[in-house]
């Protein structure tokens, strides 16, 4: 038997001992290059149950096409099952504003799952070896990443269903093993094109590093292996913290911050909470220091906004910001939310005080406010009195008689006081609160919408 074929069956048996070989469904990610070949062959010469599955992403032309023929041929002469698909990539990634890999990535991962639906395939077996393993670390390593990063791709993905088999194997092995069994593959051109980051890695970076540390991949695996192992010990710190720390309400993720504070070191354990909601390792000092900062400031992601609010971070999806509800205490003069700022002033009532007529300004009669305020959106079933009248209205009736369009009744935010609606902000405040000739005290709320802030 083949020394690889060999190795690859042990290996498999200490990885995967709870996978049998002969007694599971797998589905082999099949380009026709040089890895996916050996794979394909590896499984069907141990004697696995098993279908290829080959993308067109219809991007390198006649290339494209020379690579689906040769994926017919090869699948046809070792007699395992086949499916194909053409993908129009590039118009995808333009319609979801992706980068051509991650359209791709998106595109082929869906089509797996699936095919795993249709057939009744329990595992996706990709071909990655040792050396994507190595590139894949240092790229992670000068990007900037936590430990996390450094434990390089893992074998096993119970969740996603996915199985790495060569991960111990160099492509080198591959290729001599693919030439003592005459296995043809394609090479795909875009390979050696340098201006990709993982081809910059493997064709300059790597072999230079080389001319000095010979051993350096060997040792990078070795690394990986004691990174893995040291990222248990740490994850088991960190899920004991976030247990803590994290209190999960419908989208929102609410963190008190003094709690936070005290977790140390305060910026690891910031990183571990931030970076599954799209925040870059580089955010996490801009989140310690929002943890002093005014209560609404915020910091955005991707995908995700962090809000002080008051003695909480609040880390909420960024359609869904305005859910957030804002406490304002009786010291506070400055809140920052999504829509832009709250300002807010002490003025003493004198004889020659003229009220503002600008809608984004409110005067309330301080006597009748009871703290701490509350701003939040307005819902169904809210109701106020509108200055100048005695009788009670819902906001959705003053939203239709002011002609509001309904992107405005969306954004609509109120001021709250002990459960009593004191102003619509930017539209009306409430009768109950306006101020008299008797006022001594007056609160004076002013609103500055983001375009005007910035």
């Amino acid at each position: 038997m083949n020394q690889l074929l060999t190795r690859f069956q042990q290996q498999w048996n200490k990885q995967f001992n709870a996978i049998p070989l002969k007694h599971n469904r797998f589905l082999i990610a099949f380009s026709g290059g040089l890895d996916s070949v050996v794979l394909a062959h590896l499984m069907q010469q141990s004697e696995a149950n098993c279908r290829l599955a080959h993308c067109n992403f219809q991007l390198r032309g006649t290339e494209s096409k020379r690579d689906e023929a040769f994926v017919q041929q090869y699948a046809a002469s070792l007699n395992l099952p086949l499916s194909v698909i053409h993908f129009d990539t590039d118009n995808y990634a333009k319609e979801h504003k992706l980068s051509i890999q991650e359209a791709a990535r998106n595109l082929r991962y869906n089509w797996f799952k699936t095919i795993k639906d249709e057939h009744a395939i329990q595992w996706l077996l990709t071909a990655h070896h040792a050396d994507d393993n190595i590139e894949t670390v240092l790229m992670h390593f000068f990007r900037g990443t936590g430990i996390k990063g450094l434990t390089g791709i893992p074998f096993l993905q119970k969740e996603q269903s996915i199985i790495r088999p060569l991960l111990p194997f160099h492509k080198a092995e591959l290729a001599e093993y693919a030439a003592e069994n005459n296995l043809g593959y394609v090479e795909d051109s875009s390979n050696k094109k340098e201006e990709y980051t993982r081809n910059f890695f493997r064709l300059n970076l790597i072999p230079q590093i080389k001319n000095i540390y010979p051993q350096v991949e060997e040792n990078i695996l070795q690394n990986i292996q004691r990174f893995t192992e040291a990222n248990m010990v740490y994850e088991t710190v960190i899920n004991f913290h976030k247990k803590k720390l994290l209190t999960f309400k419908g989208n929102e993720v609410h963190i008190p911050v003094l709690l936070l504070k005290k977790m140390q070191p305060l910026s690891a354990n910031t990183w571990e909470i931030i970076k599954d909601y799209g925040f870059q390792a580089a955010q996490t000092d801009e989140v310690i220091k929002l943890m002093d900062a005014h209560t609404g400031s915020y910091i955005l992601s991707g995908s995700h906004r962090i809000i002080l609010n008051r003695k909480w971070l609040l880390i909420v999806p960024n359609n869904q910001q305005e859910a957030i509800h804002i406490q304002i205490e009786e010291q506070d003069n400055i809140i920052h939310f999504s829509k832009g700022q709250i300002f807010i002033d002490k003025i003493v009532a004198h004889a020659n005080y003229n009220v503002p007529t600008d809608a984004n300004v409110a005067c309330i009669d301080a006597k009748e406010v009871k703290y701490p305020l509350l701003l939040r959106p307005w819902k169904q079933g809210d109701y106020f009195y509108p200055l100048g009248m005695t009788k009670k209205k819902k906001l959705s009736r003053f939203f239709i008689d002011q002609k509001l369009s309904l992107t405005d009744k969306e954004n609509a935010m109120v001021i709250e006081s002990a459960g009593r609606i004191i102003w619509i902000v930017g539209r009306r405040i409430d009768n109950r609160f306006k101020i008299n000739n008797k006022s001594k005290n007056i609160i004076q709320i002013r609103f500055l919408e983001e375009t005007e802030s910035k």
